[in-house]
């Protein structure tokens, strides 16, 4: 179009510009046409090679689609699977809280039982130390009542043998009271004095004798004897050998009787305020006052008594040890 507007000289020069303009567009079309036949060429290679690459594409498509496929299929199972596990796992779960609290409930009445239990022990241990101080105080009673019986009925064995004594003096001071009655009415008294200050000994004697039953007592043995005086002693062994005794000798031995006499009263009187009383033996005065002034006093054996050792802080142990020992 711009070629139009153009002028020209001559007529040859326009041929010779259009001729070059030809060859020009000439060659240009040649070389469109190079360039098209490479481009179809590239594109023909290029197609094929997208073909193939689209092929290739294609299987690898369809071996991931069957891939995605199984793989669906797989994590249909799986989520079969996790259902079910689940499910099982939510029973597991739920039966595991069921047994959880009930071993819960059973674990706080257990210790609740093991308290009770250790209460109870508590309990029994204390009334088990009641019971063994109990049993100790009562061997220390039963000890001192064994004690104290035993020293009673040593008490009557020689109380016994005071009364056989005396009823054996009796029996002697009413023989001499009668030989000394017939003595005296034989012979006429020398001495009114003498005479007079023996029968009042001898009445004296007789009326101590009266507060004594006359009755004899049965011995008890052989072994059973009497401390007695030493001329008390000879005044029997003369009596019961059959010599006569002189005046003198009668009349001491009424006076010994009576001595006995007042001593056997003394020592009932203080037999009944042992019966009253809660001491359970005499003291040391009134032992001094049955045997009297003049005579060896005797003290009284103490009731042994056993201490009972304290609790430390085992009771438990020294229940067992306390056990041991009773039994």
């Amino acid at each position: 179009m711009e070629d139009s507007g153009k002028t020209f000289s001559s007529e040859e020069e326009e041929a010779n510009y259009w001729k070059d303009l030809a060859m020009t567009y000439k060659q240009r079309a040649e070389n469109t046409q190079e360039e098209l036949r490479e481009f179809q060429e590239g594109s023909r290679e290029y197609e094929a090679e997208l073909e193939t690459q689209l092929q290739q594409i294609e299987t690898r498509n369809r071996d991931l689609l069957s891939e995605n496929n199984r793989l669906r299929m797989e994590l249909e199972t799986i989520k079969e699977k996790f259902e079910v596990q689940h499910s099982e796992g939510y029973r597991q779960i739920s039966a595991l809280e069921d047994d959880l609290a009930q071993t819960k409930a059973i674990k706080d009445q257990l210790q609740k039982y093991i308290r009770e239990l250790e209460q109870a022990n508590d309990d029994l241990e204390r009334a088990k130390r009641a019971t063994i101080m109990s049993l100790e105080d009562f061997e220390q009673r039963l000890n001192q009542a064994i004690e104290r019986n035993a020293f009673l009925e040593s008490e009557l064995d020689e109380k016994e043998n005071l009364l056989e004594s005396v009823q054996r003096l009796k029996d002697e001071a009413r023989d001499l009271r009668q030989e000394l009655a017939v003595q005296q009415k034989q012979e006429k008294p020398r001495t009114p004095m003498p005479s007079s200050v023996q029968a009042e000994r001898t009445d004296t004697a007789v009326q101590a004798t009266g507060s004594v039953p006359s009755t004899p007592i049965a011995h008890r043995g052989p072994s059973s004897s009497l401390n007695t005086p030493g001329s008390f002693r000879r005044g029997l062994d003369d009596s019961t050998g059959g010599t006569p005794l002189t005046p003198a000798a009668r009349i001491s031995a009424l006076n010994i009787v009576g001595d006995l006499l007042r001593k056997v009263g003394r020592f009932n009187k203080v037999k009944e305020r042992v019966k009253d009383s809660r001491s359970g033996f005499p003291t040391f005065y009134e032992w001094s006052w049955i045997i009297g002034t003049g005579v060896q006093t005797r003290f009284l054996p103490e009731p042994r008594v056993r201490s009972v050792p304290k609790p430390n802080r085992w009771p438990s142990l020294w229940a067992e040890q306390q056990e041991q020992r009773w039994w």
